[in-house]
């Protein structure tokens, strides 16, 4: 026996038992373990495991186990290796017992770990330990921390290896195949057994050929059968012979493409890659010396030379090339300092503006004098450059600018005849450019500017710095300085900021005393305030003493303590007081910590000067000592008490308790006594129930508390000194609380006692009856008896409350739960009242039983009527559906019997179509609308009205004296229109601005279309640019909703140039439809290119929802073709089966329900022999219905006699008298109001055909009247309480009024005449159906060419930005061109054809647009029974026609693009077919009122523009602002 070593008693702790399982037991081990034993073990040896008598104390291992290492070694051969445990780490020991690793694991802090210890039996990588309280199942090793190779095996944790073909770290039976060689690593083969591979030609030239050769490829180890070589380029290896034999691979330089190149080489990683997994990596690199002038075009031969590669200069091409063979003068050039190069020379600073020489200096230059240079210097303006000598070059009349107070622009020379190649300026050159107007406040810092090279002097006259030599009054000498106080931060670094700051240290002064500054400097300046020289006095400190470990914050009084721009606190001389803050008569301070207790001096300095304080003395006292804390247990939602004992509290001001690692916040405490602390515990997670102690840390004063007892000479690790802490804090769940029965409810009558039980659940906190607190509402509930499971709490006073519930509330530290809810019941109040209702309630029984019983008589008389109603109402309703069903059946059967009787459409000219189009209502700025006279009387039937508008008129109306100077401001201002730059900038300008509404945008834009209209290509390059800008604002938030409304100009231009784009494409014949007008001998109609018959079934479309609804048709269209006379037959049927209300507008067949009559209107059909002298016919005969006014009776006529009149030469209802000869002799006039009208409900009722008793077959003359019929106005402008026609205006207050008397009238529910809407969908169905294929269809295989343009532009777009969604895709189309011209069409055929379009056809015609936008959304539509009719009207139909607008898209989307060539030739041809149809410069004089408006804010935006800038279009337009305005005051004087 050794003897160091004392003699151990328990065999059982101390020998081998032939296991490689050693139990250590009772050691306290801590610090170096290889110091633990005394030599190796051997477990075949029969040796008791000696430790050291030394070491024992200063240890606490539990577990040692012994164990075989892994390898290759024989059995017999292998080293032993230890797994030691402690309570806080894993260790890991070689066989020289040396600590090689140590992982932290967590078991219980501060708790030993129990002797018998046993490995998982399934799975022997885990140990199960047990504590104190606690048994945990710990994994020995943690593999998976680690993710290298390196680090696997460098870790030397005996159980890790590396599994190769898995690359990760792990346990050998966790590694598939680890049987196999090579497979699995283990640590005691070392880190060289680590796979790897070696590039033989790490860089590769790419202009080099790279041919497969056995000596080019990569070395891998010898691991897989199978393998391949995969690189960022692609896979270009593959298994080989070759490589299965000496580990060598060949594999071919992958092709780089140019995206790649981001320098002049590339970095591609290799891999080598076993079933698609990478095993090894390793980098080559390809580099291209070509590509170095471009990358450093300033330093191109410099950067060739001085490349790590192997590239050479070629002077001749001046390029960098990587082979001798590629330059002939290639070997001129060996080093960078033999480039041609500029040398760097300081060049004196040059005023802004003005012109200057600039010489500058080569070297090694091998240029010719015949060799063309430029001066570059950074800006897009280049410089003549002229030779001097070989070896020096002038750059002639070089002008630089900056609006800066001084800029440095670079100094470069470029050969003229390449633009790209530039001389070398390894050391970039600069020129200093300065403006004296920036920078310089005053005349100081003006002058001043001379010491840096400025030429500027001060200006008295502008008080402004100028360049010397300006003509101005100049002056050497500055005004007298202003001298001010400035409070706040420590001065500047700098001594002295010209006309700013000058920083001067005070000297000392006798005694204290005040008077101002005075400065000269060159003139004398004096200060306002006055400086004073005090005394400050230090009287005393307090706290006097403090525990020495410091953070106790003193404070020393005295008077003028916050004088001085330093302050320092010493204590004891050497250590500062930190935290300082301080006013006129206190300074606090927080005090250092000190080694001793003593009592040392504390010293204030001002300004680094002595001590200020004398006799002022802090004492240190011991620190004080907390040496037990009660309880050690809390609830996870905290603030439990916690009470800390001890000594010397009296020295603490602040306490905080925090619990490491759980604890959520950190508390505050409360000193009581000196011996005495409470606290209230911290809240933690819900994690750490029932978990470890978790230690506790107090902070005293701001510092830690340590144990002052712990031995200083310990070793410990640093991990071990962070976990040790004197005190530790268990965490239990919340306490769980609940009635006796568990109730919610508990209900309680004021003025009786009150007691509650309370039950709880079992708990481990051992919770004092002082911790809990019940309440009732905001009453305490005092507490009687508590146990374990019960608290029994009672309430002696009052409860009553104006509340009738209070929770019941227990608070357990900051622990607060309701367990129920107390009601308050009204006691005797409430008994009494109870039984009063149940007497009214009886009461009330018997009466409503009394009343039943004479109810129940009266409702089965009234059931009996109902019946027979019922059964009348069921009569009516079946009658409906049955003329529904047969309308439904006969409608289009009766349509095709007329289907050749159209006479053609009436096209508006192109220039009334572009008015209506671009100014669909009024201007914003002159308001006027385009105006249709009414005809004179005396003017015959047919002759032509011209439609006026301001942009119409031939001639611009300005006074004469006026015109020469303003015909040359709208000059010059069409010319700036036609500069790029200067309109792109005007309108961004314009639309930033809050109050350019979208009104005043839409105007703008259709300005600047009719002013542009002669250069569609200018135009449309402008729209394209703002599209670009648009797009890429819609691009960063939401692109889906660009083009969904027109809120910008370019929206609004994108319509008026599609309009202009697709006029023709309406108008114009294709060659198929002449030939077809042709061949049936008729002469050529306007009729749609698209489909031949697109518009033609459009506007038929349109006049039969017209003639469906029965309303007053105002106008005749020339309708070409079988499906025009399809239509006019339809009108005819139409008007004959359905009435209309003149004053409502309501008809019987309508496709908008809101238009539609919901009363069973009886009308019969009546045949008029009618005679008028107009449009070539003499008589006709007319239909109409019985229950048509007058009015509606001459529309009808005038329909039938001018229906080959476009409606603009028709005479109005008003101009035309209507007679009836009921006898050879007596003749009427027949008027909608005359005193034989019948009066009922106090409305007169307008008189009808069946008013005046006209029967079928009666003769009827109609003349234009000699005077206009001043006793009735519009129908539809006659007052609804006044008058009415077929239905008496719904009132409720006299419906019921009348229900008693009228109830003799039919009613049948209005929703059955829902099935007319059907009957006028039927009817117009195959004609829609028409429309939009026509629409939405391409023949000759040719669309529009502004179509395919512009899709084809937003493809472009969206490409560029990585818009890949075909959805969004679709909308951006959609919006551009269904919905932004077709449905405005389809909306407003009167932009197109000489028709009039009432507000009821305004409403159908909504509907089939709604239709069409329905079809060309993508969005499903979720539609029910509550969806409104309009929706449920086509909603079969949409999934078709979304079909069709698809397939459109997709043969646009084939059909090879156009060129720009193409597009512009088109946009000429369009110009010059319309020249001259509007008036240019009533336009521009429009546009020019927004310039005069916005004035201010457009000449900004040209300021900040660079480009409008350069050029001076600012003031170009303020040259028009200032000639328009001259001569529009004159003209509007003279006026």
């Amino acid at each position: 026996m050794d003897p160091d070593f004392a003699e151990l008693t328990c065999l059982e702790d101390h020998r081998f038992e032939n296991t490689p399982e050693i139990a250590i037991r009772a050691l306290n081990a801590r610090g170096d373990l290889a110091k633990l034993f005394t030599f190796d073990i051997n477990p075949s040896d029969d040796n008791i495991f000696k430790i050291k008598q030394g070491a024992k104390a200063r240890h606490k291992l539990s577990f040692v186990r012994a164990f075989l290492q892994r390898g290759a070694a024989p059995p017999a051969r292998r080293p032993y290796a230890y797994l030691a445990l402690n309570s806080e780490a894993n260790i890991n020991l070689d066989s020289a017992m040396k600590v090689i690793s140590r992982r932290s694991i967590s078991v219980a802090y501060g708790e030993p770990v129990h002797p018998v210890m046993q490995f998982d039996p399934s799975d022997p990588t885990y140990l199960y330990l047990m504590t104190s309280y606690q048994m945990t199942r710990v994994k020995v090793a943690a593999c998976d921390q680690y993710s290298t190779c390196t680090e696997c095996l460098a870790a030397a944790d005996a159980y890790c290896g590396w599994c190769t073909m898995e690359t990760r770290c792990s346990l050998q039976h966790e590694c598939s195949n680890f049987t196999g060689a090579n497979f699995w690593a283990s640590v005691s083969e070392g880190v060289q057994q680590c796979p790897s591979m070696t590039i033989l030609e790490p860089e590769i030239n790419i202009d080099k050929e790279n041919p497969i050769k056995p000596d080019r490829g990569v070395l891998v180890p010898p691991l897989a059968p199978r393998f391949g070589v995969a690189s960022t380029a692609g896979v270009v290896g593959a298994p080989s012979e070759l490589a299965r034999s000496t580990g060598r691979l060949p594999v071919e330089v992958p092709r780089v493409t140019a995206p790649a190149w981001e320098l002049d080489h590339v970095v591609v990683e290799a891999a080598l890659r076993v079933n698609s997994k990478n095993i090894i990596r390793a980098n080559f690199t390809i580099y291209d010396c070509k590509r170095m002038g471009n990358i450093y075009p300033k330093r191109a031969c410099t950067s060739c030379l001085s490349t790590r590669w192997k590239c050479h200069w070629c002077p001749s091409t001046y390029t960098c090339v990587s082979n001798h063979s590629q330059c002939a003068d290639a070997l001129q050039m060996e080093k960078k300092i033999d480039c041609p190069r500029i040398v760097p020379a300081s060049l004196d600073p040059m005023p802004t503006g003005v012109s200057r020489d600039i010489t500058i200096s080569l070297a090694n230059a091998t240029f010719s004098k015949e060799t063309a240079l430029e001066c570059h210097f950074g800006t897009d303006r280049s410089f003549e450059a002229r030779w001097v000598n070989s070896s020096a070059v002038e750059c002639i009349h070089v002008l630089l600018h900056t609006s800066e107070k001084s800029h440095l622009f670079p100094v470069n020379l470029q050969l003229k005849d390449r633009p790209d190649r530039f001389i070398d300026s390894p050391e970039m050159m600069t020129v200093e450019v300065y403006n004296c107007a920036t920078g310089s406040a005053d005349c100081s810092q003006c002058l001043g500017r001379e010491d840096l090279g400025h030429r500027c002097v001060w200006s008295e006259s502008s008080s402004s710095c100028r360049l010397h030599g300006e003509g101005t009054p100049l002056s050497d000498v500055c005004p007298a300085p202003e001298i001010r106080k400035e409070p706040g931060p420590p001065p500047p670094p700098r001594r002295y900021v010209v006309s700013e700051a000058i920083v001067c240290r005070t000297g000392e002064a006798l005694e204290a005393f005040s008077d101002v500054v005075t400065v000269n400097v060159s003139r004398e300046g004096r200060s306002r305030e006055r400086y004073s020289y005090v005394l400050p006095v230090v009287q005393s400190i307090a706290p006097l003493n403090g525990p020495k470990a410091g953070g106790t914050r003193v404070t020393i009084r005295g008077s003028r303590l916050d004088v001085g721009s330093e302050l320092r606190v010493l204590v004891n001389g050497s250590r500062q007081c930190t935290d300082l803050s301080r006013n006129d008569s206190t300074i606090t301070c927080t005090m250092p910590a000190a080694e001793l207790t003593t009592a040392v001096p504390v010293c204030v300095q001002f300004e680094n000067k002595s001590c200020t304080s004398h006799n002022i003395t802090f004492k240190y006292e011991k620190n004080p000592i907390i040496s037990d804390i009660n309880p050690k247990k809390s609830q996870i939602s905290g603030g439990r008490i916690i009470t800390l004992e001890g000594r010397g509290f009296g020295l603490v001001q602040n306490v905080s308790m925090v619990v490491r690692g759980i604890g959520r916040e950190q508390t505050s405490c409360k000193v009581h006594t000196d011996a005495m602390i409470t606290c209230p515990s911290p809240a933690a997670s819900n994690t750490t129930v029932g978990s470890k102690p978790a230690p506790v840390d107090f902070y005293l004063n701001g510092r830690r508390y340590t144990d002052a007892r712990l031995a200083p000479d310990e070793e410990l690790y640093p991990e071990e000194a962070l976990h040790l802490s004197k005190f530790s804090m268990e965490y239990y769940a919340d306490p769980q609380f609940s009635t006796a029965k568990k109730e919610k409810w508990i209900k309680h009558h004021p003025g009786e006692p009150l007691t509650l039980v309370i039950h709880k659940e079992p708990d481990s906190l051992g919770l004092e009856s002082t911790e809990y607190q019940v309440k009732i509402g905001l009453i305490s509930c005092e507490i009687q008896i508590v146990s374990d499971k019960v608290i029994h709490c009672s309430v002696n006073e009052s409860l009553s409350t104006s509340e009738r519930q209070l929770p019941v509330t227990i608070q357990v530290g900051k622990f607060n739960y309701t367990i129920a809810m107390l009601h308050l019941g009204g006691g005797e109040t409430a008994i009494i009242v109870s039984i009063v209702i149940c007497s009214i309630l009886l009461v009330l029984s018997v009466v409503a039983l009394f009343v039943f019983c004479t109810k129940s008589r009266r409702a089965e008389r009234y059931w009996q009527k109902t019946l027979l109603q019922m059964e009348e109402m069921e009569s009516q309703i079946r009658e409906e559906i049955r003329k529904g069903f047969a309308e439904l059946q006969t409608d289009m059967t009766d349509l095709t019997k007329e289907l050749n009787r159209s006479q053609g459409i009436p096209f508006l000219e192109y220039k009334h179509f572009v008015t209506r189009t671009f100014f669909p209502k009024c201007s914003s700025l002159y308001e006027e609308c385009y105006v249709l006279p009414a005809p004179q009387l005396g003017s015959p039937v047919g002759s032509q009205v011209q439609e006026t508008h301001p942009l119409l008129v031939g001639e611009w109306k300005i006074p004469e004296n006026c015109r020469p100077n303003m015909e040359e401001g709208i000059s010059l201002f069409s010319t700036l229109l036609n500069n790029r730059h200067f309109l792109i900038v005007f309108v961004h300008a314009l639309e930033q601005q809050k109050d350019f509404a979208v009104r005043d945008r839409c105007n703008l834009a259709s300005l600047l279309t009719i002013a542009l209209h002669g250069k569609l290509e200018y135009y449309t390059s402008i729209m394209k640019d703002l599209l670009v800008d648009l797009i890429d604002a819609s691009a960063s938030k939401n692109p889906k909703l660009m083009l969904r409304r027109t809120e910008s100009v370019v929206e609004k231009m994108l319509t008026n140039w599609m309009s202009i784009c697709m006029y023709s494409y309406l108008r114009f014949l294709s060659p198929k439809a002449r030939a077809e007008i042709a061949s049936r001998g008729r002469s050529a109609v306007v009729v749609s290119r698209t489909a031949d018959f697109r518009l033609v079934l459009l506007v038929p479309a349109a006049a039969a929802l017209q003639r469906c609804t029965g309303l007053p048709r105002r106008r005749s269209l020339a309708q070409p073709g079988p499906v025009a006379g399809l239509q006019g037959s339809r009108i005819k049927q139409q008007i004959n089966k359905g009435s209309i209300d003149a004053i409502t507008g309501k008809a019987r067949y309508t496709l908008n329900e809101e238009w539609l009559l919901r009363e069973n209107i009886e009308a019969k059909p009546r045949n008029l022999n009618v005679s008028f002298q107009g449009c070539g016919m003499d008589s006709l005969s007319v239909r109409a219905m019985d229950t048509d006014t007058l009015s509606q009776v001459k529309e009808k006529i005038l329909e039938a006699f001018c229906k080959n009149v476009p409606y603009s030469q028709w005479p109005r209802v008003e101009d035309v008298d209507l007679e009836w000869f009921a006898t050879s002799t007596d003749s009427y006039i027949l008027r909608d109001l005359d005193d034989t009208s019948v009066v009922e409900d106090g409305r007169k009722k307008l008189n009808t055909l069946a008013h005046y008793k006209i029967p079928e077959g009666a003769s009827l003359a109609m003349s234009l009247s000699d005077k206009k019929d001043s006793t009735l106005s519009r129908v539809k402008d006659l007052d609804s309480e006044k008058y009415f026609h077929l239905v008496l205006p719904t009132d409720e207050s006299v419906e019921h009024k009348k229900s008693h008397r009228q109830s003799h009238r039919k009613k049948v529910l209005p929703e059955i005449y829902l099935t007319r809407l059907l009957s006028t969908k039927g009817t117009l169905q195959k004609f829609l159906d028409d429309l939009f294929k026509a629409i939405l269809s391409i023949r000759d295989d040719k669309p529009p060419v502004a179509v395919k343009y512009f899709f084809d532009f937003l493809e472009e777009q969206a490409e560029k930005r990585g818009i890949t969604d075909p959805d969004t895709m679709h909308i951006w189309k959609t919006n551009s061109l269904p919905l932004r011209f077709w449905v405005n069409i389809l909306k407003n055929p009167q932009f197109v054809f000489d028709i009039d379009k009432t507000d009821h056809i305004d409403a159908c015609l909504s509907v089939i647009a709604q239709a069409f936008i329905d079809a060309c959304s993508l969005s499903d539509l979720q539609l029910g029974k509550d969806s409104p009719t309009n929706k449920l009207l086509y909603a079969k139909e949409i999934p078709e026609y979304r079909k069709i607008v698809q397939r459109y898209y997709k043969q646009i989307h084939d059909m090879p693009p156009l060129s720009e060539q193409e597009m512009n030739a088109h946009l000429a041809e369009e110009s010059r077919k319309y020249r001259n149809e509007f008036n240019t410069n009533v336009a521009m004089a429009e546009i020019y009122k927004y310039a005069k408006r916005y004035r201010s804010q457009i000449v900004a935006a040209l300021d900040a523009n660079p480009t409008t800038k350069r050029t001076q279009l600012q003031h170009k337009f303020e040259q028009v602002i200032a000639l328009m305005e001259d001569n529009i005051y004159e003209c509007c004087s003279e006026a």
